[in-house]
Parts: C-alpha cells; sequence; structure tokens
C-alpha cells in the first residue's frame, strides 16, 4: 500500500527525533527535552489534520467514497449523506458498530476494537499505577533528574520495591482479565457473526478445501462416497499452459485500449486547435460519424516487441492481431480444461450442504494415511486462492515452511547490520576523525552533507522497515494456500521482528552487537541486562508513543496517496477508462499481516513499561485515541477488505499482547534481582514477583487450551440450530425450482428477515435472549461476567447489524459451476472501452476492431469521451452502467 510507506518514512523521522532526545538518557530527560521533539511533529500532525479538513467535502471520493459509491457495499444501503466530523455524528455515535459489522468486514470491526482495548488498558493501568509509583518513584532518592525521577531508575530503597511488585500483581492481572474476557467475546462474536444468515449463505462458509489428496481421490464419486452431504465438488487442474495465454490476451486489451487513446486524443486536440466544432446528436455521437477518417501512420501509436532490440510495430494493428490470434486459442483451451481432461492436481474444493457438515469435514480425518486429504481452510473465498500453491506436496510445503522460518529468524537477529551502517551515515565527522583516510567527505559542500547525514538515512532506514512485511509475505506466498494464511502467516513473523528489532534492540542502550555477545557468553544474565536498560530506554517511547499516534492518525486522515492521485498522479497514469473506472471502484483495505504487528508491539512496550516507567502509559492512553479516531473515521468513510481472516488475526494479536506481560515481568525480576544481591529486603519481591511469573505462565497455557479449537471452529449445539433453519430455508429449493422461483423465494426470506425482529437471531441456545444490562452496575457486570451475561444468541440479537440477517441472492448453475475453478478457466475475453470522441474517429475504430475481431471480443466507446478540452471524461453517476460493470455473486 502507498500509504504505508508513506507512513514508514513519517515513521523514521520520529524515531530519529525520538533517539534524538534518547542520546540524553545518562543525563535524565527534562521536559524542555521532550517539549523540543513533540512540537516540530505536533506541527506536521496539524498541518495535516487542517488539509483534512479543508479537503473533506471537496474530494468526497477520497474521504468518504462509502457514503456514495452505494454498489461497493454488499447491502447497497450505505447513508448517502456527507460524513460528520470523524464520523461522529449523533447517529453514527450510536450505530457506528454495527455499521462497521453490516457494511464494512468482521475483520475491520475488530482492528478497531483493538485500539479501544489497548487504550483502555493503558487508562486503566494510569489509574492504577500512577496514585502509587509516583510518589514512591518521585521520593526514591535515586538522584535522577527531569522525567527520570518518575521511573523505577530514581528508586533506591529496596523496601520501595514492594509497592512496584504489588502493584504489577494488580496492574498485570486486569490485562490478563481484559485479554481473557476479549478472547471470550471474540469467540462469541466470531459464533454469531459466522452463523448469522449472510454468512450461513454464502457459498464459502460451506466450502472446504482439501490438499494432498491421493491419486485414487481425485474423482467425484470416490470423494462422494467418503463425505456426507456433498453439494459440489470441483477438482483443481493445471492450467499453467492456459494461464500464459490468458495474461498475454488481457495484456494485448491494455495495450490495444492505451494506443486507442493515445491516438484519438491526439486526433482531437489537433481538430480543437483548427477551430474544428464536431456537433454531438443525441446519443453521444457525432451526427455523421464522420467515417473514413485518415490518421498519418507517424501519428499512430508504435512499440518494439522487444525491449530496445525487437521488431517496431504499429501497436493497434499488432493488438488487433494477437487478440485475433489468442481469443479463440484460449476458449479452445478453456473447453478442454472445462471437460475434465486437463490433468489433474492434489486438491479439491468440497461445497457441502451445510456449514455443520463443512465443519464436520474439516475436523474429521479423512484418510488412513497421516497427511493425505488434509483439510487445509473453510470459508476462503474464490479470489482469496493461491492457486499455483495448491498442487505442492505436503514435504515439499514442510521444507519452504522451515526454510522461509529460518531466513526470517536470521533477518530478526541480524538486521541491525543494515541499521548500523544507516547508523554510521550520521555521524560522519566522527568517522572522518578516526579514519583520517575518509578526510574527503569533509570537502563536501554542507548543504549536501546536510542531505547525507540528515534525511538520507532516515529515508534508507523507511525503506528498509517498509521492505521487512513485503519480504515476509513474498515468502508466506511460496507455500500458503490462501491470501488470509499468507496474512497471519506474515503477521506471526513480522511481530517477532518488530518486538526484537524496534522493541529490544532499541532498549539496549550499550548497542545491539556487545549485547548479543553477552547474552551469548552468559545466557543466564539475560533478564538482568534488560532490567538494566529498560528504565534508561524508557523516555525514548515517552516520546515515540505520542509522536507515532500523531503523525500516524493525522495521516491515515490526510490520505496522502490517493489523495496525490487526485491531484497530479491521476492525471499522469490513469490515460484509459479502465485505469479511471478500476480506480474509482476499489477501496483499499488494510494489510493484516503488517499493520497488526506494528501497533501489537505498541501493546508490548506499553505493558512492558508500566510498572517501571508508568508515564508511559499515560502517552499510550493519548496515542492509541488518536489511532482510534483516525481508523475509525477510514473504517467507516474509506476503506475496504481486500483478505478476509474471519477475525483470526485479531485472536493472534491477543495473544501477542502476553508478550508484554512477560517482558515487564522478566525485567522486574531483573530489576529486584539486583536489588536482591545487596540486600536481604529485596528477595521478597523478587521471590513474588517469581511467583507471579508462574501463575502467568499457567494462566497462559490454561488460556490457549480453552480457546484453540473455539477460533478455529463452531461449537456443534449452535451448528445444529443453524443446520435446522438450513433445511427450513432450503426446503423448497430442494424441490427442484427453477431458478426464476428461487430468486422468488429468496425475495419472501429477505422480506421476512426485514418484518420480524428475530429473523437474525441465528444461532440462538434461547428463544428470547435478554439484552445485555444497561446501567451502570449492569454494564460493570456484564463487563466482570462476560460468559454469564454475554453468549452467541444475545450478540446475534442485540449487537449484529440487521443487514446480517439478509441471505446472499441465489447462485446461478453456472455461477456454481465456476465458483472454485482456476481463474484462468473462467476469464472471459475483457470487453474493449475507448472514449468517445465528437469526430467520430472513436466510432471507426470500434467499427474496424468489430471487423477484425468478429465477435469473438467486445468493444465499446459508451460511457466515456473526450470533452471540449480534449480532456477524458467518463460518467461516474451511475457505475452499472459502465462498460466493465459486472454483477459478480458474493461467494
Amino acid at each position: 500500500m502507498g500509504r504505508s510507506t508513506f507512513l514508514e518514512a513519517a515513521n523514521g523521522l520520529v524515531s530519529r527525533a525520538a533517539q534524538q532526545q534518547g542520546s540524553h538518557r545518562n543525563t535524565g530527560s527534562s521536559l524542555s527535552a521532550l517539549l523540543s521533539t513533540l512540537i516540530p511533529i505536533f506541527i506536521v500532525g496539524t498541518v495535516a489534520f487542517l488539509i483534512f479538513l479543508i479537503f473533506r467535502k471537496k474530494f468526497t471520493r477520497i474521504y468518504a467514497p462509502r457514503t456514495y459509491i452505494h454498489t461497493l457495499d454488499r447491502y447497497e444501503q450505505t447513508p448517502k449523506q456527507s460524513p460528520g466530523f470523524l464520523g461522529f455524528t449523533k447517529e453514527f455515535r450510536k450505530l457506528a458498530d454495527e455499521f462497521i459489522l453490516g457494511h464494512s468486514s468482521f475483520d475491520n470491526y475488530l482492528f478497531l476494537r483493538l485500539f479501544k482495548i489497548m487504550m483502555t488498558i493503558s487508562f486503566v493501568g494510569c489509574i492504577i499505577t500512577w496514585p502509587v509509583l509516583f510518589p514512591v518513584n518521585a521520593t526514591g532518592g535515586g538522584g535522577q533528574s527531569g522525567l527520570d525521577i518518575l521511573s523505577f531508575s530514581n528508586v533506591s530503597n529496596h523496601n520501595r520495591y514492594y509497592a512496584h511488585c504489588l502493584i504489577g500483581w494488580v496492574f498485570f492481572s486486569f490485562v490478563m482479565f481484559m485479554i481473557s474476557r476479549e478472547s471470550l467475546f471474540y469467540a462469541y462474536l466470531r459464533q454469531a457473526y459466522l452463523l448469522s444468515p449472510y454468512s450461513t449463505s454464502l457459498m464459502s462458509s460451506k466450502t472446504v478445501l482439501f490438499t494432498d489428496v491421493p491419486a485414487e481421490y481425485r474423482d467425484e464419486d470416490r470423494l462422494r462416497h467418503v463425505f456426507q452431504e456433498v453439494r459440489y465438488i470441483w477438482i483443481g487442474h493445471d492450467p499453467s499452459s492456459l494461464q500464459d495465454m490468458v495474461e498475454d490476451r488481457d495484456k494485448a486489451v491494455i495495450k490495444l485500449e492505451g494506443a486507442e487513446h493515445k491516438m484519438i486524443a491526439q486526433y482531437v486536440k489537433k481538430r480543437n486547435k483548427k477551430g474544428d466544432a464536431g456537433e454531438w446528436d443525441g446519443d453521444g455521437r457525432q451526427n455523421n460519424h464522420a467515417a473514413n477518417i485518415h490518421i498519418d501512420p507517424k501519428d499512430r501509436p508504435t512499440h518494439r516487441t522487444k525491449p530496445l532490440i525487437g521488431k517496431k510495430v504499429d501497436t493497434i494493428d499488432w493488438a488487433r492481431g494477437e487478440l485475433k490470434h489468442l481469443v479463440p486459442k484460449v476458449a479452445q483451451e478453456q473447453a478442454v480444461q472445462r471437460g475434465g481432461k486437463a490433468e489433474k492436481i492434489s486438491a479439491v474444493f468440497i461445497e457441502f450442504n451445510t456449514v455443520r457438515a463443512a465443519q464436520s469435514a474439516y475436523q474429521q480425518i479423512a484418510h488412513q494415511t497421516p497427511l493425505k486429504l488434509q483439510a487445509r481452510d473453510i470459508g476462503m473465498k474464490p479470489d482469496m486462492v493461491l492457486w499455483k500453491n495448491l498442487g505442492k506436496s505436503w514435504w515439499l510445503v514442510k521444507i519452504l515452511m522451515f526454510a522461509s522460518t529460518a531466513v526470517i529468524t536470521f533477518l530478526c537477529i541480524f538486521w541491525t547490520i543494515p541499521v548500523a551502517f544507516i547508523g554510521v551515515l550520521t555521524n560522519v565527522s566522527y568517522l572522518t576523525n578516526k579514519l583520517p583516510w575518509l578526510g574527503f567527505i569533509n570537502n563536501i559542500p554542507s548543504q549536501i552533507l546536510g542531505i547525507v547525514t540528515g534525511l538520507l538515512p532516515v529515508l534508507l532506514l523507511s525503506v528498509l522497515m517498509t521492505l521487512v512485511p513485503i519480504f515476509c509475505q513474498l515468502m508466506a506466498k511460496t507455500f500458503e494456500p490462501t491470501l488470509a494464511a499468507v496474512q497471519l502467516r506474515t503477521q506471526s513473523w513480522y511481530f517477532a521482528f518488530e518486538v526484537i528489532q524496534v522493541f529490544l534492540i532499541t532498549t539496549f542502550s550499550s548497542g545491539a552487537a556487545s549485547v548479543a555477545t553477552q547474552i551469548v557468553q552468559q545466557p543466564t544474565q539475560a533478564p538482568l541486562l534488560l532490567a538494566k536498560n529498560l528504565p534508561k530506554a524508557s523516555n525514548f517511547y515517552i516520546s515515540y508513543f505520542i509522536l507515532f499516534g500523531l503523525m500516524t492518525a493525522a495521516l491515515q486522515l490526510l490520505n496522502i496517496v490517493p489523495l496525490l492521485f487526485v491531484l497530479f498522479l491521476g492525471k499522469i497514469l490513469d490515460k484509459t477508462p479502465r485505469k479511471m473506472y478500476n480506480r474509482y471502484v476499489s477501496l483499499t483495505g488494510i494489510g493484516w499481516g503488517s499493520f497488526y504487528p506494528k501497533y501489537t508491539n505498541l501493546g508490548v512496550i506499553a505493558l512492558a513499561y508500566s510498572c517501571i516507567a508508568p508515564l508511559v502509559l499515560g502517552f499510550a492512553t493519548v496515542g492509541f485515541g488518536l489511532l482510534f479516531l483516525a481508523f475509525r473515521y477510514n473504517i467507516l468513510f474509506t476503506l475496504g477488505t481486500q483478505v478476509d481472516t474471519k477475525g483470526r488475526a485479531y485472536a493472534r494479536a491477543l495473544q501477542q499482547l502476553t508478550v508484554g506481560i512477560y517482558v515487564a515481568e522478566i525485567c522486574m525480576i531483573g530489576l529486584f534481582a539486583i536489588g536482591a544481591s545487596g540486600s536481604i529486603v529485596g528477595v521478597g519481591p523478587l521471590i513474588l514477583m517469581i511467583i507471579f511469573l508462574l501463575g502467568t505462565i499457567i494462566w497462559h497455557f490454561q488460556l490457549r487450551s480453552a480457546m484453540q479449537k473455539h477460533i478455529a471452529i463452531l461449537p456443534d449445539d449452535l451448528l445444529a440450530e443453524e443446520y435446522r433453519a438450513s433445511r427450513l430455508q432450503n426446503s423448497d429449493q430442494e424441490k427442484g425450482l427453477s431458478e426464476s422461483e428461487q430468486e422468488d423465494v429468496y425475495k419472501k426470506q429477505q422480506e421476512d428477515s426485514c418484518s420480524s425482529g428475530s429473523a437474525y437471531q441465528i444461532p440462538r441456545t434461547e428463544e428470547h435472549p435478554d439484552a445485555p444490562p444497561t446501567g451502570l452496575v449492569g454494564k460493570i457486570k456484564a463487563f466482570l461476567f462476560p460468559n454469564k451475561f454475554v453468549s452467541a444468541a444475545v450478540i446475534a440479537k442485540h449487537i449484529l447489524s440487521p443487514h446480517l440477517a439478509r441471505r446472499v441472492r441465489p447462485y446461478t448453475d453456472q455461477e456454481r459451476e465456476e465458483a472454485y475453478l482456476h481463474p484462468a478457466v473462467t476469464a472471459e475475453a475483457p470487453v474493449i472501452w475507448i472514449a468517445r470522441d465528437k469526430f467520430g474517429l472513436s466510432h471507426q475504430e470500434v467499427m474496424a476492431c468489430k471487423e477484425q475481431l468478429g465477435e469473438h471480443v467486445e468493444i465499446t466507446d459508451e460511457g466515456a469521451r473526450y470533452d471540449d478540452k480534449g480532456s477524458l471524461v467518463w460518467d461516474q453517476d451511475d457505475i452499472r452502467e459502465a462498460p466493465l460493470w459486472e454483477d459478480e455473486p458474493d461467494y
């Protein structure tokens, strides 16, 4: 994502500013030093926010596309009104969660909820720690100055360690309760969402992907004998040669459209300069169609078939020739693939009649031989499948996974080498003093040297940090079967990188190399080493939270990359109606694998410093609050969903937050051990914290054990209810109704869903679940006892959006047949779309193309035109009328 790249650059500025402040750790951090770091970033953030306020209503496609591009919403009921300030109008304050769940996605809702959870933890942490630890630290007599007097480093009396220990017990217990509570809430919410009528009516919710299928089981009858309640089976094929032809065909279409645009636009501008005035008729075409327009060969677009050395050809004639050859050839090969004559691969997709049947098949051992006929995924939509990985054997997948993990591990440990090189650039003057042969650097002009030592390191660091998640995704795409699995794998890898490189290595003021050497030589000293360095580094993160939160929030709202495309880049890059249409209808999504780790790592840092430097919690509260506001606005009004993980990324982030608890406890144990070495008084807090660490391990093990299946599969009691409802709703379709009759049944079901207040109360374990308790006491009870006052039935009835009561429209026979076929097998020849001109050249080109290609390819000049200034415009009022619009099914 372009926006992520820009944010990485901003984060590089943040880190550099904070590091400049952190260089004064030994002398303490003053309030003036903190303000000198915050003020410049605050000014930049304020300017970005003001630009957002100015442009917000002017560029609604950038800042509020979900309010008017109704076809992007699966329910076609997105509100048309302009959004209020940050989305906090009365309506959205009341219905924000419901709106996101119903109109955005489950993943988007949970991502936003993560900021609420971390903000709540940080705020409650301030309430717990500040009243006790601030006085204890401030009067600790450690001789610190500035903000360091509020940290653990200012405590010299070992008796005061008991305060830190007991407050740690209280706060960490609260954090563990929050993680447990949220894990339980997620499980209930997941059950309610995935068993809502909308979700259960999706084909993907009842489809399971099996890999490593033995050759004898790549047969539909054999598979139906193994599995029960099978509705449809897609056996995977290897259309590699066909895929190459499809790609060449589509490239020829893009090449032809670009060449036609270049020629027609140039012709229109010439005619306009001559003062020629073509006339549009009522149909938007020049009256006489200006037949037989002659274009000088030197004005026709050309290109070389190979870069530099290829033959120079007329682009339009070449593209038409390619299409004339490829289109029928692709169609012929697709017919062969559909006929089952292609080579089968070891992967099958099986759709079952109900979600219960699909879940049962997903959990069962399907084959007597281990690792054969494995259920790899459930609920994946066709566009989320990585087809090239489906045919890979289990042992090759294991090798690739092991090798990739080894490479990422190496990356996590040794990434300090390129970062250290970049750090060298910031201290060029020091190098020239120590290494005289580098003296020529002093002769470089000061302006250029300032860029090399100031801006260049930041840009290089930003590029390096941006490349890490991209590299992780590329590695994961070599063996994972779906894009969701790629994002989850990237999340695990990138989180480890963030914790090690962004948190731990930064914490070690003595330098990464020396710390690593000491740990290797004396592994048992790792807690002590970390404990000594952690309090000293707290001032860095005090700034880091507010800077990261402010800059990221401002840049998220500003939406800088789409804004640049509207103002400048789009006019340069979007030269055809197709490009303008695709950019207009596409909503940017969040890359879970790269976004979650960055913000989860912030939560880890806040927890690690909570009892050592509690001031960090205050800045963490503000930072998470700003991030929540920014992402809340974008999720409500601008963001879509590119990859659906069914909330699994959120569940993983909750587990990753426990790393912050472990780091905090280990560091406190190290600090108490240092105190215990000089005084018997320090032994008490040390023993208590060790006991609490053991308790944390037991809690974490029990939580993972209890929730492991609940975050992966659905419970049988709710599936039984879904099965009963599905049989009732599908009874008419099982009688062999036609597609039109099924459509009537579907409309009747939708009307019943809208008129019945409990129609979407699936799953339900009781007929009329009570609403969550209200009032202060009731909310406290619901918060403390979620398993008693919150359930899947309660969430389905009182929290889920009513829109989730709507079932998707029935699938046609063709849609079902093509659902999980390789895209190359089903891809039709793209419509060639050029813009209409008032002189008739576009009409002439359309006729010429139809004459040469026949009926194999559709070409049109409707829906886009060149205005009187020769600029390309297209009709955005109703994108359903655009030639490229397709009413694609929601799988």
